[in-house]
């Protein structure tokens, strides 16, 4: 009976041992594919516009380089400081920041990243950006272009605002639908096409809003916005990707693109 028992003892530990390297094998492989590509998307045309280690491919928008202490490299991540934690100038003032952008332009592509953003938190993934139209009026750091939303929908009040402005839309222009967001502190995917005149917005992999330029549609929805300002803002271009910088702590990683062929 000894010898049964500590026979199954045994098998026991053996048998936990195994689930836990079952358990700790998906961590690893994710750590591999971390900003990294598999040769079948490199296959499909695929580039990383951020490579985990550095800031290559990447600057201030107007600037040559990246605002300092405003973003830093964290965990594989491209992290935005919060602006209360930036460093500070002589005279107590934080250090100019702004949003960081690529220095390579894209008019027809396939964009997908991982993003979260911190508690009550904001941010944005904008595209279609013209450097030049967004430097010329104010404020001269903040890109102008389409944006994917990025936020904490339950505490952050411009959720309060429309449905519009909240994760995974098409920032006050088109509302999401049907989205499932991962709770706050944890990343979600998101992927952007922008093709011809089309352009859709995804979310954890469920296609959360699509439109086209040139119609009555988009032409309501830019009225009723915030953009109705700016002339030719929903012009199609080749313009730059931009993370925004809106004070609030957002990580970005496994940033991916690829051009296609316009519809």
């Amino acid at each position: 009976m000894r010898v049964h028992t500590l026979a199954v003892a045994f098998l026991l530990i053996a048998c936990l041992s195994c689930v836990a390297d079952r358990e700790s094998q998906p961590f690893s492989k994710h750590q591999d594919r971390l900003n990294a590509l598999t040769e079948e998307e490199k296959e499909e045309g695929w580039i990383l516009l951020f490579d985990g280690k550095s800031f290559n491919g990447w600057r201030s928008l107007g600037r040559d380089r990246i605002p300092e202490g405003h973003w830093v490299i964290q965990d594989g991540a491209i992290k935005k400081v919060p602006s209360g934690n930036v460093p500070l100038q002589e005279d107590g003032q934080p250090l100019e920041g702004g949003d960081i952008i690529t220095i390579r332009t894209f008019e027809n592509f396939e964009l997908t990243l991982e993003w979260k953003i911190s508690p009550a938190g904001n941010s944005g993934i904008k595209y279609n950006v013209s450097e030049e139209m967004s430097t010329s009026h104010s404020p001269m750091r903040a890109a102008l272009g389409f944006e994917y939303q990025i936020l904490d929908d339950e505490e952050h009040p411009d959720a309060k605002v429309g449905e519009n402005r909240t994760a995974a839309a098409l920032y006050d222009m088109i509302a999401p639908g049907g989205k499932k967001l991962k709770p706050v502190g944890e990343y979600n995917t998101a992927r952007i096409i922008f093709n011809g005149n089309h352009g859709e917005h995804w979310l954890n992999g469920i296609k959360v809003l699509e439109y086209d330029l040139d119609t009555p549609r988009m032409e309501s929805l830019l009225a009723a916005s915030k953009y109705r300002v700016y002339p030719d803002f929903t012009k199609k271009r080749k313009g730059h990707i931009v993370l925004q910088d809106h004070t609030d702590a957002a990580w970005y990683r496994n940033i991916k693109i690829r051009e296609l062929k316009p519809n």
